[in-house]
């Protein structure tokens, strides 16, 4: 893996030398690494496949943070760094949770710089609050930083309040060593007090859908094949999302991952690997 230029100042991965073009973006409290293995199996054993970009997101990773939380401005700082990638080439968009909003966002913004769509387990609705994510908050922010000693000290306390090894290690990647003191690399406090907004929470909200607490004008509708990933067990995309989601992309295909959560990319990366080649073969 090696950094790509970023004149819009979002922090990137790149993988593979030649190829369709394909993007992704993270969930929250994510980073564009946490797609590397799917996006090292698209580009392929040569890297000839496909040319990948793995992005932060504003407030994540190595990208700078930002005063108040939009997906408006989220959408358009990732159109910058990926028009600064590929040109006028063409580009797949693939983005997980909160990455998936901003991508949907991205291509009914701005149509023009992207192909294809992948939206993974998220729909284009408000899910009212950030409640299912309330726990991961309150045990980062409980966290004592000034009291670590090193990475192991904080896994440990960090188990006391998240027992699932997977998850607790997909929050502690956001906690970086300075000299002697430890910091949140993600937008912590941003994030915070976005859920403390409750059902306000623009984080939780869409800005297109239909009950959006500040709704923007009706979009005219992405027309480029997109991809709907849904895990079964999951829970974040239900029956009367559908609907919505063929007004906004009128070419969209869902695919139920059998055996899949929330973050079907980890659960069953084979599995999104093969769908996202097909994707990309599609004419």
């Amino acid at each position: 893996m090696t950094r790509a230029p970023s004149p819009a100042a979002l922090h990137t991965l790149t993988a593979g030398s030649s190829g369709p073009r394909i993007a992704f973006l993270h969930g929250l409290f994510g980073q564009g690494r946490n797609w590397q293995q799917i996006a090292k199996g698209v580009v392929g054993e040569g890297g000839s496949d496909a040319r990948a970009l793995m992005i932060d997101l504003p407030d994540h990773g190595r990208s700078p943070w930002t005063d108040d939380f939009s997906y408006e401005t989220y959408a358009a700082r990732v159109a910058d760094t990926i028009s600064a990638w590929a040109g006028d080439e063409p580009v797949t968009l693939v983005g997980h949770s909160l990455g998936g909003k901003t991508a949907m966002i991205a291509a009914l913004q701005h149509p023009a710089g992207f192909e294809k769509l992948c939206v993974v387990d998220i729909a284009p609705r408000s899910y009212h609050n950030l409640h299912r994510f309330a726990g991961y908050i309150a045990g980062m922010q409980a966290l004592p930083l000034e009291e670590l000693t090193s990475r192991r000290d904080a896994e440990e306390r960090f188990a006391q309040v998240e027992p699932d090894p997977g998850v607790a290690a997909f929050l502690l990647q956001n906690l970086r060593r300075a000299g002697d003191s430890w910091a949140w690399q993600c937008n912590l406090q941003l994030v915070a007090r976005d859920a403390a907004r409750g059902s306000a929470s623009r984080i939780a909200d869409f800005p297109y859908a239909v009950n959006a607490g500040d709704p923007l004008p009706a979009p005219s509708p992405f027309g480029g094949p997109t991809l709907w990933l849904a895990g079964s067990e999951s829970g974040y995309v239900a029956d009367e999302d559908t609907e919505r989601m063929r007004e906004l992309f009128p070419a969209v295909r869902k695919v139920t991952v059998k055996g899949a959560g929330h973050w079907v990319h980890t659960d069953s990366p084979q599995v999104v690997i093969e769908t996202l080649r097909r994707l990309l073969a599609v004419r």
